[in-house]
C-alpha cells in the first residue's frame, strides 16, 4: 500500500446514505448504466456463490468500454458531481446518449456489498494501462487508487467486483428480476441494437419479450417558474407477467425513478415510460425522490394513468372482438342489432371485456354446450345492466370463479369508466321511473285517494330522499321535537337540560313527518342548516290548519331557549301536498318572499309551501340533461312496475298488478 495514493474526500453523509439504501435491482441497473455511459457494447454480470454459506458471495460486472485515465479517477472519486457526463450528453466513441450526469451511481454498489473494487483499463498513447480503485463501506471518504501499470494483454473497460455481499440476492437470477431489468433497459436496447447485456449468462432481449408498443404525446408539464416541458408516454406490452410499473424517465427514455401504478388490466402485462426533460430536471436537482410531492409531475402521472387505462380498454375490446364474433356466429351472444344509445354501447363494451375475460380465466365455460353458454352470457348481461355489485354475485355463486379471479375482475370494474357510466345511467333511469310513478300516484284520481300519509307515501319518500335535493339525507323520521333537540345535544351547553319536551301550542308533542339535514360549515363549526318537511296526503289541500300547525313548529323552535346557544343553525319548514286553497294562496302572496313561496320568515326560521307538481318538475329539470343524453323514456307501465318492485311493501292496496307484475288499468 506504500505506493497507493489515498484521497480523503468530503462526501456528504446523507447523500451517501441514500445511495447505499437503494433497492437491489435499481442498484445493479445503475452500475450497468455506468458501463453503457463508458461506451461499453457488452456488459456481463456474474454471480459467485459460497458453497459453504450456500449463498451469493460476490458480484462481478464486466464491461468493454473505454475505461478512464487515472487522473480522471481522482476527479471521479475525489468529489461528488465531478463526472465528465456534465460536459456532454453523448458517449465519447459510439456517440450514444448517456444516462447520468453526476457521476454518483458508483456509490449504489454499496447497496449490494461492503467492499468494492474497480479494475480499470484504458488506452493511453503508449498502449493500454491499468489501475485499481478500492473503497470500503466502513469509510466511504477514503478512496484507495493504485499506481498505473502497463496492460498490453488487457482489453479496455472496467471490472467491478462487489465483495462481502449483504445477502443472497436471489432476485438477480430469477425470472422476475430478469424481467425487471429488461424493462429498465428496454428502450435503450431497442434504440441501440449492438449493445448486449447478460445477467448470469442470460442475455436481456426485450424485443423477444415484447408483444406490442404504443406511444402518445401527453399535455406538457408546467413548472413553478412557468417553463413548459414536453411529455411522451411509451407503453410496452410484454408477453410474460410484470409488476405493471410506470417509470419516470428522461426525455431520452432513461428510467430515473418509478411510481406505484395500481393498474387493474387483467390479461395484459406492461411497463409504461413517462418521458420528459422535467423528470431529468428533478433528478439533477436531487428532487426525484420527492417526485410524488411535486404537483406538476403528479399532473403528468395522472394523465399517463388515464391514457394507459384507455389504451388497454381498447386493447381488451380488440381482443374480445374475435371471441364475440364466434359467439355471434353460434347465436349465443345476448345482444341483437346495434346499440341504440351511449349507455347501451357502454354496457356492451363492458360485457365484451368481462365475458371474454371470464372465459379466459375459466376456460371450461367455453367448452360447454351452446345452450349452457347462452345461459351464462345472458346472466352476465343481466348482471352488468344491474350494476357491478350484481355482477360480483354472478361471478361468485353461479360461475364459481376462484376468489383471486373474482377480486381481479372486481378491480377491473372499479378502474374502468364504463362501470361508472353504467352505474350512473342505472341511477338516472331508476330516478326517472320513480318520478314518473310518483306523479301517477299523487295525481291519478284512482290512486291518490288511497294513499295514506304515514304508512305509504311517507315511507316511500324516506327511501328516496334525493327528491328534496341531493344535499339532503334522511335525519329524523316521525320523531317529536324533543328528539330533534337531543340530536343537537353536542352543540348545546352541557349544563342545559333537555329532559323536558318542547312545548308546542295546543299539543303535548310536536310530530315531524320527515326531517332532512344539510350541514354547511363555513367559518363556525356549528354553522348548520336543516330542512323540515311536513308531508300531507295527496288528497289533502294545504289550508289554514296545516299552515297554523307549521307555524307552531316554527314558533316552538324560535321560543325554545335551548336553541339560543346554537346560533348557527337555520331551519326551513316546508308543507308539501298536491294543492293549496285560497287561504294558503293569500299567505304566499302576502308572505315575505312570494317567489320562493315563503309564508313566514323570522330569526333563523322560515316556513314555506311546495306542491308535488313543483317538486316533480324540479327533479325533471335536474335529470333533463341526463335523460336527453341517455335517450331514456320512462313510460307509465314501466314506471309503475318499477315502483311496485322497489316498494311493494308500502303499496299494498294502492297499485293493482297482474301475475307478471304489470299494472292493471
Amino acid at each position: 500500500m506504500d505506493n497507493n495514493e489515498h484521497i480523503s474526500v468530503a462526501v456528504q453523509d446523507d447523500f451517501v446514505a441514500r445511495q447505499t439504501r437503494a433497492k437491489p435491482i435499481p442498484a445493479l441497473a445503475e452500475l450497468i448504466w455506468n458501463g453503457l455511459d463508458g461506451d461499453a457494447s457488452t456488459i456481463n454480470v456474474e454471480f459467485a456463490h459460497d458453497d459453504l454459506a450456500r449463498g451469493m458471495s460476490r458480484i462481478v460486472i464486466y464491461d468493454n468500454g473505454e475505461g478512464f485515465p487515472r487522473e480522471e479517477a481522482k476527479q471521479l472519486f475525489g468529489n461528488l458531481g465531478g463526472s465528465w457526463k456534465r460536459l456532454t450528453r453523448r458517449t465519447r466513441k459510439a456517440g450514444r446518449m448517456v444516462h447520468g450526469q453526476e457521476g454518483r451511481g458508483r456509490y449504489k454498489a454499496f447497496a449490494l456489498g461492503q467492499a468494492v473494487t474497480w479494475k480499470v483499463c484504458y488506452k493511453a498513447q503508449d498502449g493500454n494501462r491499468a489501475f485499481e480503485i478500492r473503497l470500503l463501506d466502513a469509510d466511504l471518504t477514503d478512496v484507495s487508487i493504485s499506481p498505473e501499470v502497463p496492460a498490453p494483454e488487457r482489453q479496455t473497460g472496467v471490472i467491478i467486483t462487489i465483495g462481502d455481499v449483504r445477502r443472497d440476492f436471489k432476485a438477480f437470477e430469477s425470472a422476475e428480476g430478469l424481467q425487471e431489468l429488461a424493462e429498465i433497459f428496454a428502450l435503450y436496447l431497442i434504440n441501440y441494437r449492438s449493445v448486449a447485456i447478460r445477467i448470469g449468462g442470460e442475455r436481456l432481449d426485450p424485443e423477444a419479450a415484447i408483444a406490442s408498443q404504443h406511444k402518445r404525446t401527453l399535455g406538457p408539464i408546467t413548472a413553478e417558474d412557468g417553463t413548459e416541458y414536453p411529455v411522451e408516454l411509451h407503453v410496452i406490452e410484454w408477453r410474460s407477467d410484470t409488476k405493471r410499473t410506470l417509470y419516470l424517465c428522461s426525455a431520452e427514455g432513461f428510467p430515473l425513478d418509478q411510481v406505484e401504478t395500481r393498474f387493474h388490466v387483467p390479461g395484459f402485462y406492461f411497463s409504461a415510460y413517462l418521458k420528459s426533460p422535467y423528470v431529468e430536471r428533478l433528478h439533477n436537482e436531487e428532487r426525484i425522490a420527492l417526485a410524488e410531492m411535486d404537483p406538476a409531475l403528479n399532473g403528468a402521472v395522472d394523465q399517463a394513468r388515464f391514457a394507459i387505462k384507455a389504451y388497454f380498454r381498447e386493447r381488451a375490446a380488440e381482443r374480445a372482438q374475435n371471441v364475440v364474433d364466434e359467439w355471434k356466429a353460434a347465436d349465443v351472444y345476448p345482444y341483437r342489432g346495434e346499440p341504440q344509445s351511449t349507455v347501451e354501447k357502454a354496457e356492451r363494451q363492458m360485457f365484451d371485456i368481462v365475458a371474454v375475460h371470464v372465459q379466459e380465466i375459466a376456460p371450461d365455460i367455453g367448452l360447454v354446450s351452446d345452450k349452457s353458454k347462452a345461459l351464462h352470457l345472458r346472466m352476465l348481461r343481466s348482471a352488468i345492466e344491474r350494476g357491478p355489485a350484481e355482477l360480483q354475485m354472478i361471478l361468485k355463486e353461479v360461475l364459481d370463479l376462484p376468489a383471486r379471479q373474482q377480486k381481479e375482475l372486481a378491480a377491473l370494474l372499479q378502474e374502468t369508466t364504463l362501470s361508472a357510466i353504467i352505474t350512473a345511467a342505472k341511477t338516472v333511469a331508476d330516478r326517472l321511473k320513480f318520478i314518473a310513478a310518483l306523479e301517477n300516484i299523487v295525481f291519478d284520481p284512482e290512486t291518490k285517494g288511497r294513499i295514506k300519509e304515514r304508512t305509504q307515501l311517507h315511507r316511500i319518500l324516506a327511501e328516496n330522499t334525493w327528491v328534496f335535493g341531493e344535499e339532503y339525507n334522511l335525519w329524523v323520521s316521525d320523531q317529536d321535537l324533543k328528539r330533534v333537540l337531543e340530536r343537537h345535544k353536542q352543540h348545546l351547553d352541557p349544563a342545559i337540560s333537555i329532559d323536558d319536551p318542547v312545548k308546542v301550542i295546543g299539543k303535548k308533542r310536536g310530530i315531524i313527518d320527515l326531517m332532512f339535514s344539510r350541514v354547511t360549515r363555513r367559518h363556525r363549526a356549528n354553522d348548520m342548516e336543516h330542512m323540515v318537511v311536513e308531508l300531507k296526503a295527496p288528497s289533502v289541500k294545504i289550508g289554514a290548519d296545516a299552515i297554523t300547525q307549521a307555524k307552531k313548529y316554527a314558533i316552538a323552535v324560535l321560543a325554545d331557549e335551548r336553541f339560543h346557544s346554537v346560533k348557527g343553525i337555520r331551519w326551513h319548514f316546508w308543507l308539501v301536498s298536491n294543492d293549496y286553497d285560497a287561504y294558503a294562496r293569500n299567505e304566499i302572496d302576502t308572505g315575505p318572499d312570494p317567489e320562493r313561496r315563503l309564508i313566514m320568515r323570522g330569526g333563523n326560521v322560515t316556513v314555506g309551501i311546495k306542491t308535488w307538481g313543483e317538486l316533480i318538475e324540479e327533479n325533471r329539470a335536474r335529470l333533463q340533461f341526463f335523460q336527453e343524453h341517455l335517450q331514456h323514456t320512462a313510460d307509465e307501465s314501466q314506471s309503475i312496475k318499477y315502483l311496485q318492485e322497489k316498494h311493494a311493501k308500502f303499496l299494498e292496496g294502492v297499485l293493482v298488478v297482474d301475475d307478471d307484475g304489470d299494472p292493471v288499468a
